[in-house]
């Protein structure tokens, strides 16, 4: 079969962002009714290589063809929602207005809504109804799933593989655009590759790119070597050198030059567990949650043990936002109790970015108190040191923050996070935004990562590859907590995050348990349905409640539990003092060892009261 023309083609395409070349020869073609990823480093010019296939920016030479009669749609990455509602917003375009009611509605949106106010999330919907509105030839998405919960993102994947139309989508989330994509173009060294097959090959097709590339420059420095010794010491050379010969040298010197500066900077990451905390992190018995009449979380019980890697997922507004502030203590539960455990230093990645105003430069972002240095897990680092880790240039640190991507300003969040010693992390959507680059370095890190990990994220394949266990919130109020990542989650649970209950769902709000950790109960439905047996009784029943030995012993740890990190932390106050030992050698040896008995002490309490927590839970019905 004859291959289609090509929508829009780019040949030899160049173009100069200042002083800088963005673009070097660049062919790129979109064929009809294929979808497409664009991928790339985050400064690539992923976003500029969409806007001059849709003709917005001219190259500074080559060619764009395209086909007669082709219709686009284009949503950045941060849309402008105008207009008094959403559905004037909608139809602003090419699109019918029942058209556009009928994909507002699709997406979850009410017509009507003021187009003021958006969230993250209703804004991106809101774009992506105006675009498939439009009936586009091409539909070119720019990071599309950024702000969306998961049950929207699983919409958009439905409705772009059913659509007609062609579509160049730039994304970070694998899960995604394994999903979605049929072909793959890769901008690197401001030229783009193409791979005729969909993202989950691409991985593996790039790393061979790579492999050749690095023994290509091996063996041009290995000429470049030889013909360098011959040039400048052979006699016979130096009888015969001639221009052409000299030519020839430079050419391959600067060919060099050129691929060792196009070796793209990879980010330096790195994190500090600081004191280690107590075994116990985190433990909810019973809590609940409302605002106003609205329940956010019913009646539920969870435990957290250090070194666990917790991911919550679920719809955007069902509350997982309160639970994270419940489980650090910063938000009280309207019923229920909460017992957090000893020395945790938690650091809160905040998915709102507050904390970073426009107008602040990236320098006074991570210097907030001044100077020209930072402290960087326990060590002074020059501020222009430590922005290089995170790829930014010296001079941006002047600009201010309003001038940076979404990437940029993700990656600035991070460096001021990862720059404090946490035995707890807590990330609320930290891969918005992130090239995969960044984030595989990011995985790299917490996988490593020794304290306890606190995940929100929509992006399926990060949870499946970091979460040791997962809660799902439905917005009901419902709360569910099974062994695994995204995909375990949703195997073992399915049905429950959609809108409405589904019946293979019997959770009422206690959720499975996370193995070792969280009590299983059963539900009411199941009690009722499996009533006792006759004559079954007394030797099969369970005592009702704890031993009066247990139930005293549990509060005296309680109060030891409680009593201990102020001992601990009197201790290493002593010890902090630099000439303690110098003054004192036989009481700093005496704190020493108080110090690693009261630790010890601790770790005994704490390892005591899970034993007898799990005794009492196992006796509830």
């Amino acid at each position: 079969m004859a291959a289609r023309p090509p929508l829009v083609a780019l040949k030899e395409v160049r173009l100069q962002d200042g002083q800088r070349p963005l673009f070097e020869g660049v062919d790129l073609a979109i064929e009809p009714r294929t979808r497409s990823c664009l991928v790339g480093r985050n400064g690539a010019g992923k976003s500029t290589l969409m806007k001059l296939v849709m003709g917005l920016i001219e190259p500074d030479s080559g060619d764009r063809s395209v086909q007669a009669g082709t219709r686009f749609a284009y949503v950045p990455q941060e849309p402008l929602i105008v207009g008094e509602t959403l559905l004037d917003y909608a139809s602003s375009g090419t699109a019918e207005p029942w058209m556009a009611e009928a994909w507002l509605t699709t997406f979850g949106m009410d017509p009507n809504k003021s187009a003021k106010g958006l969230s993250g999330g209703e804004t991106r919907r809101a774009a992506l109804a105006k675009a498939f509105a439009e009936e586009p030839d091409l539909l070119l998405l720019d990071e599309p799933t950024n702000h969306m919960d998961i049950l929207a993102i699983e919409l958009l994947e439905k409705e772009i593989i059913a659509a007609k139309c062609a579509a160049l989508i730039v994304s970070h989330d694998r899960a995604f655009l394994n999903r979605v994509t049929q072909s793959c173009h890769w901008l690197e060294h401001r030229r783009v590759r193409t791979l005729n097959k969909g993202f989950d090959a691409f991985d593996d097709w790039a790393a061979k790119v790579q492999e050749e590339e690095a023994e290509s420059l091996r063996r041009l420095n290995k000429r470049i070597e030889a013909e360098t010794y011959t040039f400048y010491r052979s006699i016979t050379a130096q009888r015969t050198r001639n221009e052409g010969r000299a030519r020839a040298l430079e050419a391959m010197r600067q060919d060099r030059a050129l691929r060792v500066k196009d070796i793209p900077r990879e980010i330096h990451l790195g994190v500090d567990s600081g004191v280690t905390s107590g075994k116990l992190v985190a433990d909810l018995k019973g809590v609940s949650k409302r605002f106003g009449d609205r329940t956010v979380i019913k009646p539920f019980t969870t435990r957290l043990i250090r070194g666990d890697r917790l991911a919550i997922v679920g719809p955007n507004g069902a509350g997982k936002t309160t639970l994270v502030k419940i489980l650090l203590g910063e938000l009280a539960p309207d019923e229920g109790t909460v017992k957090l455990g000893a020395n945790l230093e938690p650091v809160y990645l905040d998915q709102s970015r507050e904390g970073l105003k426009s107008d602040m430069t990236l320098w006074d972002a991570l210097t907030p108190g001044g100077g020209d240095s930072i402290l960087v897990r326990g060590h002074s680092k020059h501020v222009a040191a430590y922005a290089k880790d995170f790829l930014f240039q010296e001079g941006q640190l002047r600009q201010p923050i309003s001038t940076l991507s979404g990437g940029e300003r993700n990656r600035l969040l991070l460096a001021r996070a990862l720059a404090k010693p946490a035995n707890m992390l807590v990330l609320d959507e930290p891969t918005n935004d992130l090239d995969m680059e960044t984030l595989d370095k990011l995985e790299e890190l917490l996988e490593q990562y020794d304290g306890t990990l606190i995940l929100v994220s929509h992006d399926r394949d990060f949870v499946d590859r970091l979460a040791t266990s997962t809660i799902g919130m439905n917005g009901r109020g419902d709360i569910v907590e099974t062994p695994g990542g995204w995909t375990d989650f949703i195997g073992q649970n399915p049905g429950f995050l959609s809108p409405s209950p589904s019946p293979s769902w019997g959770g009422t709000g206690g959720g499975a348990a996370r193995m070792g950790s969280v009590r299983s109960s059963p539900t009411p439905a199941a009690d009722a349905a499996t009533p006792p047996h006759k004559g079954e009784g007394e030797t099969s029943r369970k005592p009702a409640k704890l031993s009066f030995k247990d139930t005293h012993r549990l509060k005296e740890l309680d109060a030891l539990i409680a009593a201990l990190p102020a001992d601990i932390a009197a201790h290493e106050a002593r010890l902090a003092d630099v000439n303690f030992y110098s003054r004192d050698p036989s009481g700093f040896d005496a704190t020493m060892k108080a110090l690693d008995a009261a630790r010890s002490k601790l770790e005994a309490a704490e390892e005591e009261w899970l034993e007898i927590e799990a005794r009492r839970e196992a006796l509830q019905p």
